[in-house]
């Protein structure tokens, strides 16, 4: 049992979640361990096979910890893994978790909302692209909403709810009450380049890298100035090399066509990713792993 099963809040009965990469399988262990039954769709079966052992992972950890209870094999009965569109049928929910690449956003989305009954939910996980022009590509614009989770998503308390011009209310409604059956809370915002944490989020990664570039300090002066001055659980520059600077490097593209050249990125954040210093994933950026 979790603890999400001792309150009347209930998440979808079966969700799905297109991605199985850290974000994906992150978003899967959420909903399984609130009690969905969850399918992870990934582009071959090696890629669904690592996704499956990623969220079991994160399921011993839970269990481990005493966040939830029962046996693993009881969990890993939940959970299915898929190649492929059609696992998504019987889905109440499915939340697309591919990487920030507009034409693959567009055509995972349009590829689902096929398969979906028509009474269920879609979602996107994107952490800087528009709801709104995202929608526009959709049959059932009403039933599509953003979900933004942070990473790594089971330690993270928040879900940013994004709320497209074409979403329903019944949708509006029901997003934040999944976020709370999650046990996260829900930041609702309307559509808007970066919506809320993004936004703010690269603009504060960007200026720490200039930093860096211009010799201003060390990576590690820069972020134990903001966590211990500024109450930040983790510097800028640590949480780029978390998420990755191949992941900030394309928000902050495409806030800087958006927003303009204050979100361009800094060379030095283009020479790393060039060099393949992507950070903890790549067990090296501004630290080493």
């Amino acid at each position: 049992m979790t603890d999400n099963a001792m309150t009347d809040i209930q998440v979808p009965g079966r969700v799905g979640v297109l991605g199985g990469g850290q974000m994906g399988s992150g978003i899967a262990h959420g909903f399984l361990a609130s009690g969905a039954r969850v399918v992870v769709v990934e582009r071959d079966q090696a890629s669904a096979d690592a996704a499956r052992e990623r969220v079991l992972k994160a399921v011993a950890a839970s269990l481990e910890r005493g966040k939830i209870s029962g046996e693993l094999d009881e969990w890993a009965g939940k959970l299915s893994v898929a190649v492929g569109y059609d696992a998504f049928r019987d889905c109440d929910l499915v939340v697309e978790a591919v990487p920030e690449v507009w034409e693959l956003k567009v055509s995972s989305l349009t590829g689902v909302e096929k398969v979906l009954r028509p009474d269920a939910w879609l979602a996107s996980n994107t952490s800087s692209m528009s709801i709104d022009g995202l929608a526009e590509q959709l049959q059932r614009p009403e039933r599509f909403c953003g979900l933004h989770f942070f990473n790594p998503v089971p330690a993270s308390k928040l879900v940013e709810v994004v709320i497209g011009n074409q979403t329903g209310d019944e949708l509006k409604a029901l997003a934040s009450q999944w976020v709370e059956g999650l046990g996260k809370t829900a930041v609702v915002v309307t559509d808007a380049p970066g919506f809320a944490s993004s936004r703010l989020g690269v603009c504060i990664a960007l200026e720490a890298i200039r930093m860096v570039e211009e010799g201003v300090a060390e990576p590690k002066a820069i972020d134990d100035a903001m966590v211990l001055g500024y109450k930040f659980p983790i510097g800028p520059l640590a949480l780029t090399d978390l998420v990755g600077l191949d992941v900030r490097l394309g928000i902050a593209e495409y806030l800087e066509s958006k927003l303009g050249e204050r979100f361009a990125p800094p060379q030095l954040m283009r020479d790393m990713v060039d060099r393949g210093e992507l950070g903890k994933k790549a067990g090296k950026g501004f630290y080493a792993y």
